[in-house]
């Protein structure tokens, strides 16, 4: 027994050497394992103690459990310098100076298409023009009767427009494909002169690519007065080229078809980015085309109770996301819907 005495306090000996050594909370777990475990020479050295006589078996006991004591106590004392020195690392590592300002709310910003609609909006505010809205949720009289739209127009089929299941009539209700059903509403209810702009959101039945979406954004004004001509829609529009493009912008009016109005046109204006020598932007041509015009169809002012005869009036719409795009030289119109901060943070 005396050489199993010995080699359990070379044992010892060589776990305190080890403990010194010891930085980390795992190491000295696995000592603790090794030197007081199941399998340690102490484990076994107890199982032993069986066959020795009582006397050698009591004192054989008593040295094996002052070794075992000494060593236990060693491995905690060992295990909380190690435990405190990581928390002192961890604190030190995780130190706050609460002397430092505060870490603030990034602020946010408006949408790039608001922003364009915002500014557009002034534009004409800025000309007397009152910001009338309605809803987006629409009726196929305000939509499209009420416009001089005929039932055979192509943009009354599903294949274009977005209808709502409501009531006996298929075709009755809608997600309005123009905010021009605004201004039905409006002249409804408030007699002529009428000077209003309407922005807001339109629905088609449109497949999404570089240059469609579903849902879009559009500005339409609408002017009806005594003796309002083409002339006035000509200078409104120009003024309005200029005051969002430069005030170097020319203007080109290209006849064009549009139920609602007679006559009817195109508006371009002369490329800004290029000046009208022909780039990107244009498509070399210098003209960006930019919105649909023309003078109030007599039907329309039939329709909501205006005496043709006594009154005229001019009607433009402007497509915002087109406007941005343009402008900011956006290359597809999805990016406006991207939730990507990547994109979105660009136009802050």
């Amino acid at each position: 027994m005396d050489d199993t005495l010995a080699g359990l306090l070379a044992v010892e000996a060589e776990a305190m050497r080890r403990l010194e050594g010891a930085t980390a909370a795992a190491a000295i777990e696995a000592l603790e394992r090794e030197v007081l475990g199941n399998a340690s020479a102490l484990a076994e050295a107890r199982r032993g103690l069986r066959a020795l006589p009582e006397g050698a078996r009591r004192e054989a006991g008593r040295a094996i459990n002052e070794i075992a004591a000494r060593l236990a106590e060693r491995l905690a004392e060992r295990r909380f310098l190690v435990a405190a020195a990581e928390e002192a690392s961890r604190l030190d590592a995780e130190r706050l100076d609460i002397t430092l300002p505060g870490r603030g709310v990034r602020p946010g910003a408006a949408h790039l298409v608001m922003q364009v609609l915002e500014e557009v909006t002034d534009v004409f505010v800025a000309l007397g023009y009152t910001v009338a809205d309605g809803p987006e949720v629409e009726t196929a009289f305000y939509n499209f009767d009420a416009l001089n739209t005929p039932p055979t127009h192509p943009a009354r089929l599903e294949s274009d427009t977005l209808y709502v299941v409501h009531g006996p009539d298929p075709e009755g209700v809608l997600l309005r494909t123009q905010t021009s059903p605004v201004q039905a509403r409006y002249m409804e209810q408030h007699p002529p002169p009428v000077y209003i702009v309407s922005p807001g959101r339109v629905f088609r039945r449109d497949t999404t690519d570089a240059t469609h979406t579903p849902v879009f954004h559009q500005m339409e004004g609408l002017a009806v007065d005594a003796g309002v001509t083409f002339a006035d829609l000509k200078g409104t529009l120009a003024h309005f080229a200029r005051e969002f493009f430069g005030p170097g912008q020319r203007v080109r009016f290209v006849p064009h078809f549009f139920p609602f109005t007679e006559p009817s046109a195109e508006m371009l204006t002369s490329c800004f980015s290029c000046e009208g020598g022909g780039c990107r932007v244009c498509g070399g041509s210098g003209w960006i085309e930019l919105l649909g015009c023309g003078m109030v169809d007599p039907n329309v002012f039939e329709a909501v109770g205006y005496d043709p005869a006594s009154v005229s009036g001019f009607a433009f719409g402007v497509g915002v996301d087109r406007l941005a795009m343009i402008r900011y030289g956006v290359p597809e119109l999805r990016f406006f819907f991207d939730p990507d901060l990547r994109v979105l943070e660009q136009y802050r």
